[in-house]
């Protein structure tokens, strides 16, 4: 028997139409009967009387959340089959906690977001049950399918051929070093990210992170084995490091041994550095749970005293686990009594994913020591983490001068499909005077100014601290709006926006 739908309706990227058909075959055991609750919008008025005064005041009105109601008939070959069915698709709809992107055939350029709020039985047969489907669609809006993009120039026309004033995302990519980046419309509504230079003149534009030592794979003839040092408690040293074209991993893990193995590596950075930040990530492809691995960064001072370090590590046989470190000094214990800012108290991820981009940074400025984690995917970093730790006995208050690396797995375990440090970052931190000026922005850097999530992305982490006090998540509003990108001849990119509809 073939069911053929009246209207047919994507939910969260699924076709309810092709939902069971397994077999390659043209049955649709899904049919769609009706869809209500797309017609006008539904707006309310918020008033107020006045004493000895007729009628009202209307102070604001606001479109109220929008209502779908999804008549849906499921068949099944059997009373067993039908329960089955009926099964999947309750993991169908109620699967996301957030709201999802709905489609429907007849309306295919439109996007709804929602979720499902309830279901109503109309009618139940051993191979047929037919019910109502209530979703409840929180922004009442509904948006074009397609993304609009429009190239970046300094002075930019962007058309919004929606109904409705819509958020942009800006995405840019800059060309050179600077001090600030501003977008702003006609509107005098602007977003500005740090301070442009004093009409005056008299500021000096000055680095305040220099770059003193980079690595992404490229010199790893440059670093040694000699002298390395790691948490030896736990730890030996064996087998070699190589590079894969694309950054540092391990060649061979040496024998297995009764503790964690692997190779470490050591090299030393062209000036020592009282105030510092160390950035890096960690690429990791790990497809089976009984994979183990430790892959860390430790520093040095110039008597090889060991400042601290940062790593990820996977400690479980049973779980794709992410155990993010950051510790002040050397090993003398689990917990940030011994100098674990980051560790197993504060970041366990299990269930990650198989690839994960790891992002992790360490910054020491007077004493105190900063440590970050994230996730980074889609361009942006999740799963994040910041924790701080003071070292208020100066206990690791000497200069970095050596950077050491090891990548390691425990006993006979598996070790991950891809185990490697993409880049290693390391600049000095200067004090700014009152009168200089420095560059918040490097040629390369990658900005993302969400006006839709009103955030602010620099190479995937958060920077709204950049933010300028009296900034806009602006608005395209309907028609052609002019937008300009300041400084000029800085920056390549696209502007995104999504067309709104009532």
């Amino acid at each position: 028997m073939v069911f053929k739908a009246l209207e047919n309706m994507n939910f969260n990227g699924i076709d309810l139409a092709t939902l069971f058909d397994d077999d390659g075959g043209h049955d649709s055991y899904v049919l769609v009967n009706n869809v209500s609750g797309r017609d006008l919008t539904n707006v309310e008025n918020d008033k107020f009387t006045v004493s000895r005064m007729d009628g009202d005041y209307s102070s604001f009105s606001r479109v109220l959340p929008r209502p779908l109601i999804v008549t849906v008939t499921v068949k099944g070959e059997s009373r067993s089959d039908l329960m089955l069915r009926l099964e999947r698709l309750n993991d169908v709809f109620y699967g996301e906690k957030e709201d999802v992107p709905i489609v429907f055939d007849d309306e295919p350029e439109r996007i709804y977001f929602g979720k499902v709020d309830g279901l109503e039985l109309i009618e139940e047969t051993d191979v047929i049950c037919k019910f109502n489907v209530l979703i409840h669609c929180s922004d009442p809006y509904k948006y074009s399918k397609e993304e609009i993009t429009t190239e970046v120039e300094d002075v930019v026309m962007v058309n919004n051929e929606g109904n409705e004033p819509t958020p942009p995302i800006i995405e840019l990519t800059a060309k050179k070093k600077a001090t600030f980046l501003m977008v702003n419309n006609l509107d005098d509504e602007y977003n500005l990210l740090g301070y442009p230079l004093e009409e005056e003149g008299n500021e000096e534009e000055v680095e305040q992170k220099p770059v003193v030592f980079y690595e992404d794979g490229t010199s790893t003839d440059q670093w040694t084995s000699t002298g390395a040092e790691v948490d030896d408690y736990f730890n030996d040293i064996t087998g070699s490091i190589t590079s894969d074209g694309a950054g540092i991993r391990a060649s061979t893990y040496g024998g297995a041994g009764e503790r964690m193995h692997g190779p470490a590596v050591i090299t030393t950075l062209p000036e020592s550095l009282t105030d510092f930040e160390i950035k890096t990530n960690f690429d990791i492809i790990s497809r089976r749970d009984l994979d183990n691995f430790r892959i860390e960064v430790y520093m040095f001072d110039e008597a090889m005293n060991m400042l601290g370090k940062i790593g990820i590590k996977d400690n479980s046989r049973t779980q794709n686990r992410r155990a993010a470190l950051g510790r002040v000094g050397e090993y003398r214990g689990a917990g940030r009594k011994n100098g674990y800012a980051i560790g197993k108290h504060n970041y366990l991820k299990d269930n990650l994913g198989e690839t994960t981009l790891m992002h992790m940074s360490v910054k020491r400025e007077g004493n105190l020591y900063s440590f970050y984690v994230a996730r980074y995917r889609n361009a942006r970093h999740q799963s994040t983490l910041r924790s701080s730790l003071r070292d208020s006995a100066n206990e690791y208050g000497g200069k970095l001068k050596y950077i050491g690396l090891f990548i390691g797995n425990y006993k006979d375990r598996s070790s991950p499909n891809r185990l490697r440090m993409n880049n290693l970052k390391v600049t000095e931190i200067r004090k700014i005077t009152e009168d200089q000026t420095p560059y918040i922005i490097e040629e390369g850097d990658e900005i993302i100014l969400d006006h839709e999530a009103e955030s602010v992305f620099v190479n995937g982490e958060g920077y709204m601290p950049l933010r300028v006090f009296g900034s806009d998540f602006f608005h395209l509003q309907k028609g052609y709006n002019q937008l300009e990108i300041n400084p000029p001849d800085t920056f390549d990119g696209v502007i995104k926006h999504r067309e709104k509809y009532k």
